[in-house]
């Protein structure tokens, strides 16, 4: 037994953890996504004088400052460990979000949400650097589907949630409810995690996870390709996270209650699809099938059913704009625990999990500031959301194309230890 697997938590203790990152994640993805119930409302885009344009803009802040640290996050965790650096992280977006609820002025809000977008940097490369460490590859899938969930359920919550607490009292106690009542995870998360668990600290065994340089890791195709996958799948999660709301309310004239409850069930349908595709993929691969052709063909088939989006946005019908509206999203689902398996953990060397974890999530954050930035500014030159969802079809179709065409083992990150040992 090597050192490493000695610090490996136990087994109750290892689910529990990855319970607790999934639910970290949820309370991420409420606090990420309660702004966008906020935009629905029109007293709070007239109190700070927003157009369709300002409000893709202050969609976008919590992503600006998210993008910025994604790297940086992941070399923190891959060398300091997981336990503290997420700790800290926490209480700033906890107490960031509870400021949203105390601004006045556009200029504060704005900054609020960047220091949001800052403590939820290390959530991602945190979270897979602890996955990557703990769980075999027959077990990962569902590993990921698990804290994948947590991602999901909170989006699903997020907006209903928020939309409930605007009406049953008001925006800046909505948002400060959420931020302090999130607070409460931490106790769980300080006496279950400790600093010696493995994917908690730096690689025990150096020998066992060797250096490989930034430069290689940006040269490998597989690596473009995971950055154009995160792109175009949080292209449109983030849309729905952002405009959905006001698409549902503006174009399709649902009431703020009733909004909450289409977004709650979609974003149920994409975490339900995620964990028992995921689980399906891993049983698969339990049986002896390709892990690499298993995930792929998941994730192309999540991304052709999510095209589906464009049905709902072309018809005229109330009820078809809303059953495209679940099924396309649910769908994406295919690919959602299933793309993250395949390009954080099956492809990538244990000891630079965080590091290309923070790499492809800022793809993922430039994804959460071009999708409202953009959709904002379709919106408003073409007088409608017909344009905007063309954009996210455009999208979908890159990303089963580049899953497809680039995702392979060959192109993986290169280990020069390996390369050495392979020319002796």
């Amino acid at each position: 037994m090597t050192r490493e697997n000695e610090a490996r938590p136990d087994a109750a203790r290892r689910w529990a953890i990855l319970v607790l990152l999934g639910l970290g994640a949820m309370l991420a993805f409420v606090s990420r996504t309660n702004m966008g119930a906020a935009l629905a409302l029109g007293a709070f885009t007239h109190q700070f004088g927003l157009t369709d344009v300002g409000r893709g803009w202050l969609n976008s802040a919590f992503f600006w400052s998210y993008a910025a640290l994604q790297i940086p996050m992941g070399w923190v965790v891959d060398r300091y460990g997981v336990k503290w650096p997420y700790a800290i992280g926490f209480i700033l977006w906890c107490i960031a979000t509870a400021a949203c609820g105390m601004m006045t002025a556009l200029g504060g809000l704005v900054v609020v949400r960047l220091i949001t977008g800052a403590g939820e940097a290390i959530v991602i490369p945190a979270s897979y650097r602890w996955i990557r460490s703990n769980f075999a590859e027959n077990e990962s899938g569902i590993a990921v589907g698990i804290y994948m969930l947590g991602t999901k359920v909170g989006s699903a919550i997020g907006t209903p949630l928020a939309a409930w607490l605007i009406v049953a009292f008001s925006w800046p106690l909505m948002f400060i409810l959420i931020g302090l009542i999130g607070l409460f995870w931490l106790l769980p998360w300080l006496v279950l995690v400790r600093a010696s668990d493995a994917g908690a600290g730096p690689p025990p065994d150096t020998r066992s996870h060797p250096h490989i340089p930034f430069a290689n890791i940006m040269k490998s195709p597989m690596v473009w390709g995971s950055i154009i996958i995160n792109f175009c799948y949080n292209y449109f999660v983030f849309y729905c996270m952002t405009w959905m709301p006001a698409y549902l309310v503006e174009r399709r004239h649902l009431s703020l209650n009733r909004m909450g409850f289409y977004s709650f069930f979609s974003f149920m349908g994409i975490a339900l699809v995620a964990l028992v595709s995921s689980w399906i993929a891993d049983e698969m691969v339990r049986r002896g099938r390709d892990p690499v052709a298993v995930r792929k063909g998941f994730v192309i088939a999540g991304f052709v059913i999510a095209c589906t989006e464009l049905l709902g946005a072309t018809t005229n019908s109330i009820d078809l704009a809303l059953f495209w509206a679940v099924i396309s999203l649910s769908g994406l689902g295919l690919a959602t625990a299933n793309h993250l398996t395949l390009c954080r953990l099956t492809l990538i060397p244990e000891g630079v999990v965080g590091l290309v974890a923070g790499v492809q999530n800022v793809s993922t954050s430039v994804a959460g500031i071009v999708a409202p930035i953009l959709t904002g500014w379709l919106k408003q030159t073409s007088g409608g959301y017909e344009a905007p969802m063309t954009a996210i079809f455009f999208f979908l179709v890159l990303g089963a194309v580049s899953c497809l065409v680039l995702l392979q083992r060959k192109w993986a990150p290169v280990v020069p230890e390996a390369v050495e040992l392979e020319g002796a």
